[in-house]
């Protein structure tokens, strides 16, 4: 094993699926919160670590985001999960006799249109796989989960009905992090992620953006979002194609900073093939 991977959420969750998925030759390292994932890399409990930062269905992850400026760790890579939806039940049952599924409402809200054709109760649960831990904890054959084949698979549960969730292209992005940032690597599409929180000027944000257009610097992504609850101070989270060495990023972000209050770089990566 290269060492260890913190992820938010018990063995056989979606997380802990990108993480055997992305970096096969970690040991997983379960955590309770997405706190606790970075607290085990920056403490060394772990290597690196997997964190769910959007899905294509339900968008961003808040907590993520206000997370990321004082993680104090560095996004090195970035994965993607196709999110398909399980029914997992008791080992001998049938569909026919799963009368309640458990699952975290985002989950639930996936599989609606199965849910109503299968007239089942509903129960939101705190997590998918500890849902599906329930399932085998509790020995009722009318009870089921919705969750990961994998969750299945280390908690002995039968497969009763395989990806039924609504939308068939549902997806989770995840963020690779270390303790130390790696700008060395060299690839046909790089990304390098930033934070940053204009200055209280009339069109900041405009003229913050402005150089990345006239350099010809393609941003893919750009979130906004409130600083200590308060509205007139806002901070963005960035993607952008390039790497920070390169001449036209260098002049973007230079026209960036002078409108700008802070600029942070959080990381600097080749990206996923996956990424649109």
């Amino acid at each position: 094993m290269a060492g260890h991977i913190a992820f938010q959420g018990e063995l056989g969750s979606y997380s802990h699926q990108a993480c055997v998925e992305a970096r096969p030759d970690y040991e997983p390292l379960p955590c309770p919160s997405f706190e606790d994932a970075m607290e085990a890399v920056r403490s060394g409990r772990a290597d690196i670590g997997m964190i769910a930062i959007e899905n294509s269905t339900y968008g961003r992850v808040q907590d993520v985001y206000h997370l990321l400026p004082d993680s104090g760790l560095h996004i090195i890579g970035e994965t993607f999960v196709r999110v398909h939806v399980n029914l997992l039940g008791l080992p001998g049952t049938r569909t026919s006799d799963i009368k309640q599924a458990r699952a975290m409402s985002v989950l639930l809200g996936q599989a609606r249109t199965f849910i109503r054709e299968h007239g089942l109760e509903t129960v939101n649960w705190s997590d998918n796989a500890a849902a599906a831990r329930s399932v085998k904890e509790d020995n009722d054959p009318s009870v089921g989960a919705f969750a990961s084949e994998l969750a299945g698979e280390i908690l002995g549960l039968d497969v009763l009905e395989r990806h039924i969730e609504d939308h068939k292209l549902n997806t989770t992005r995840f963020l690779i992090m270390a303790r130390e940032p790696d700008y060395s690597r060299r690839a046909d599409k790089m990304v390098t992620a930033f934070m940053f929180r204009v200055r209280n000027i009339p069109a900041a944000l405009y003229k913050a953006l402005g150089g990345f257009a006239t350099n010809g610097v393609n941003m893919t992504k750009l979130e906004s979002y409130m600083v200590d609850g308060v509205f007139t101070a806002t901070q963005f989270y960035a993607d952008i194609e390039g790497h920070p060495e390169d001449r036209n990023v260098q002049l973007a972000l230079d026209e960036l900073r002078y409108f700008t209050e802070m600029v942070e770089i959080l990381g600097v990566y080749p990206a996923d093939p996956r990424r649109s």
